[in-house]
């Protein structure tokens, strides 16, 4: 367990968390939207820009060499941390939506009418609308689990959904809004016990616990930097080599092919053949030392941190006069939703600001659940390793006089 005197010194390689807001020592409790970045990921992209930026691939002066060599073991760096089995298996995208698009389109161009994917209502659109754009290209037929009134997945509906025409499961690690982490190995296993391959969005999961590809027994697994630690705009497609290998091209230019002429193109391999154009090289070399940050704190005690804030926190909450907390699973990840009384997120989330707490409000890109909850959106606060029970004092403190002018 992270120690006060860890967390003051993990603090240290964060100056942004050392600047005011509206008047008052900040308190970012945004970390499910995005992380704050550590100094050595921040002081790896300045080194490359600064001494060693070139295009990687295909160049054979020393600069492109150099930044190929950290593009790639930034590569096996991730395949290690996710444990899979090769290097091929690793893609990079822009992030998770681009991950699961990519999926979407060119795994999803072997479907056909009146083929089944199965979703869960907690999904975040961008484990939504690719699908929903793939039924209106070819016609397969959403169908969608529901949840329980603490926001656990209905298993039961999950298992009862499969059937001939099932060719995708798609669901989330864990819930961006209820924090609800799912049992997704239990659920990987039941739909290959069908026949059936699945993706899992891990963006959630990524920044709070280890995940291991190979035990989950995944086909896809996406997730993004930003969320842990690491660079925006970078985020990595995980899949089996074998349905890689299938896969057509998801987008044709520079970097994905073997040879173009007029008349024919032949792809690259993997893992390049799904990553056409010049890619954030500088973000994937610094992605790795985001990783190395996570690595060296130690994923568990990160995890134990963050719960004993989270628990801490909403046994505190529910003390405040007509607060409602949305997601109360006993497996949760460090995420709080919650709304006081009949006001509006938007206007505690702004009384909050004022206070110094930077909490994100909303429908947090899941409106199918906002309807399931019959609420138009909550506000959300959401833990990170370099938060303290002071600063979980300090939201408390900020929520209940809040609440009190709401009242």
């Amino acid at each position: 367990m992270l120690t006060d005197k860890d967390i003051l010194e993990i603090r240290k390689s964060f100056p942004i968390l050392n600047r005011e807001v509206s008047g008052k020592a900040m308190i970012y409790l945004d970390n499910t939207a995005t992380s704050q970045t550590p100094n050595k990921v921040v002081e790896e992209i300045a080194r490359i820009y600064t001494t060693s930026k070139a295009n990687v691939h295909r160049g054979v002066h020393t600069l492109s060499q150099e930044m190929t060599d950290l593009q790639e073991q930034s590569r096996e760096h991730i395949r290690r941390y996710i444990n899979a089995a090769s290097r091929e298996e690793v893609i990079f995208t822009r992030g998770t939506t681009e991950a699961i698009n990519l999926v979407a389109s060119s795994f999803g161009s072997r479907f056909q009418e009146g083929d089944e994917v199965i979703l869960t209502v907690m999904e975040h659109h961008a484990n939504i609308v690719p699908w929903q754009l793939l039924r209106d290209r070819c016609g397969i037929v959403l169908r969608v689990v529901n949840i329980n009134d603490k926001g656990e997945l209905d298993i039961e509906q999950f298992r009862s959904l499969f059937n001939e025409k099932t060719v995708m499961a798609s669901f989330c690690h864990v819930s961006n809004v209820l924090g609800t982490v799912n049992p997704v190995k239990e659920m990987v296993s039941f739909a290959h016990s069908k026949g059936v391959p699945v993706l899992i969005d891990g963006a959630q999961a990524s920044p709070h616990m280890l995940i291991d590809v190979r035990d989950l027994d995944c086909d896809f697994y996406v997730f993004s930097a930003h969320k842990m630690y690491g660079p925006t705009g970078i985020g990595v497609l995980y899949g089996k080599r074998k349905w890689l290998e299938e896969m057509p091209p998801y987008q044709g230019g520079g970097e994905m092919i073997a040879k173009v002429t007029f008349a024919h193109t032949t792809y690259a391999e993997l893992p390049f053949k799904f990553e056409a154009g010049t890619p954030d090289f500088v973000g994937i070399a610094a992605f790795s030392k985001a990783i190395d940050f996570i690595e060296e704190i130690g994923m568990d005690n990160i995890a134990a941190h963050e719960h004993a804030l989270l628990e801490y926190t909403q046994e505190k909450m529910v003390k405040v006069p007509g607060l409602r907390i949305f997601g109360t699973a006993p497996d949760k990840s460090a995420v709080i939703s919650f709304l006081v009384g009949r006001s509006h997120p938007y206007d505690l989330g702004l009384l909050l600001d004022k206070q110094g707490v930077e909490v994100r409000t909303g429908h947090h890109c899941a409106m199918p659940l906002m309807d399931r909850l019959d609420i138009p959106g909550t506000v959300r606060a959401s833990f990170a390793v370099y938060n303290t029970f002071e600063e979980a004092d300090g939201f408390l403190k900020a929520l209940t006089r809040a609440a009190a002018i709401l009242e």
